[in-house]
């Protein structure tokens, strides 16, 4: 669990966030299933690859789609990020960072 989160702010199921763990944007994807967690992961890694390859930020994706947690550490992992998964209380957390 995360200590000290600062909320920088918070689009349509996307938070901004500062952490002990650096910079995390946080996606829910909650009651959606795949395909459109895959493609709205893909979206967000896309969109945010020169800064995950740098380190700069992590992106966090909460789904509690059980798919997902396969399809999107795959897709993720194919493009050389590192990818973990935890299964919290009612869903799932997976977080893609710089290999």
């Amino acid at each position: 669990m995360m200590d000290a989160v600062q909320v920088l702010k918070r689009n349509k199921g996307e938070y901004i966030m500062n952490s002990n763990d650096g910079h995390i944007v946080e996606y829910s994807l909650c009651g959606q299933i795949c395909p459109s967690t895959l493609l709205v992961a893909l979206r967000e890694i896309n969109r945010n690859i020169s800064q995950l390859n740098s380190g700069e930020v992590k992106l966090r994706f909460k789904t509690d789609n059980r798919d997902s947690i396969n399809t999107i550490p795959d897709a993720a992992g194919n493009m050389g990020l590192k990818v973990s998964v935890q299964k919290q209380e009612s869903h799932y957390e997976i977080l893609v960072s710089r290999a």
